[in-house]
């Protein structure tokens, strides 16, 4: 009987620890192997991504998690050097506007510019692709918030180089991962580029003037109803 009850524990143990190192292969390959290789050999990578189907939109919406938890984040554990912000400035639903809009806005953008273009890429396609592009940023984010509490003041232009590098490689992702999911040239990448630039600031105008429009709206109803309440109540 001691040695049937052993026996189960230690066959419980083995699959317990086969499942963590099944998940910690799962999220070796998918977020960090994968993402790597995209950065290192992007148009090898992005046709994976969008021909063999290996981007997956978990992976993509944990990115943008991670990336606006670490927007938070740096608002407390960057170093002080650096870090001017007052943390009861700290607007967390602000923090992931910031992180969400400007995606929104870029894949809307982008994905309405590309129709015009003949562009191959889906919306869904785009806005995965923007996401894996967040990668660089997130990992150059990370060290940088460690980095920025061990250095001086002299030393606060390596953070700043960490933060640019990470941002080049976001921009350096997405400027080839628009080539790959559309299937673009050089020339007509570039002009989807500067379309999408177009089509965000005309998509943010809108909005502003939407948001303008419904506060005087809901202005005048409330005056409106000042003066019912006044007169008759």
């Amino acid at each position: 009987m001691m040695n049937a009850n052993a026996i189960s524990k230690t066959n419980k143990t083995a699959n317990f620890w086969k499942k963590v190192k099944q998940v910690l292969t799962y999220i070796y390959q998918e977020y960090i192997k994968f993402p790597a290789y995209i950065l290192i050999h992007p148009l090898k990578g992005f046709d994976a991504f969008k021909r063999d189907k290996k981007a997956k939109m978990s992976v993509s919406l944990v990115f943008v998690a991670m990336l606006i938890i670490l927007q938070i984040l740096e608002f407390q554990y960057t170093g002080f050097v650096v870090n001017q912000r007052d943390l009861n400035d700290l607007n967390s639903f602000q923090e992931m506007a910031y992180v969400i809009v400007p995606i929104l806005a870029v894949v809307v953008g982008n994905w309405s510019v590309t129709t015009l273009f003949d562009g191959k890429g889906k919306m869904k396609e785009i806005f995965m692709m923007v996401c894996y592009s967040l990668w660089p940023l997130i990992m150059t984010k990370i060290v940088g918030m460690i980095f920025s509490n061990a250095i001086t003041t002299e030393e606060a232009g390596f953070y700043g180089l960490i933060i640019g590098l990470g941002t080049f490689g976001m921009g350096y992702m997405i400027f080839f991962g628009l080539i790959s999911i559309h299937e673009y040239g050089l020339l007509k990448c570039i002009l989807s580029i500067a379309g999408t630039a177009i089509a965000v600031m005309v998509l943010f105008f809108i909005v502003m003037l939407g948001f303008d429009l419904f506060q005087k709206i809901i202005g005048f109803l409330y005056t409106l109803y000042r003066e019912i309440s006044l007169r008759y109540l």
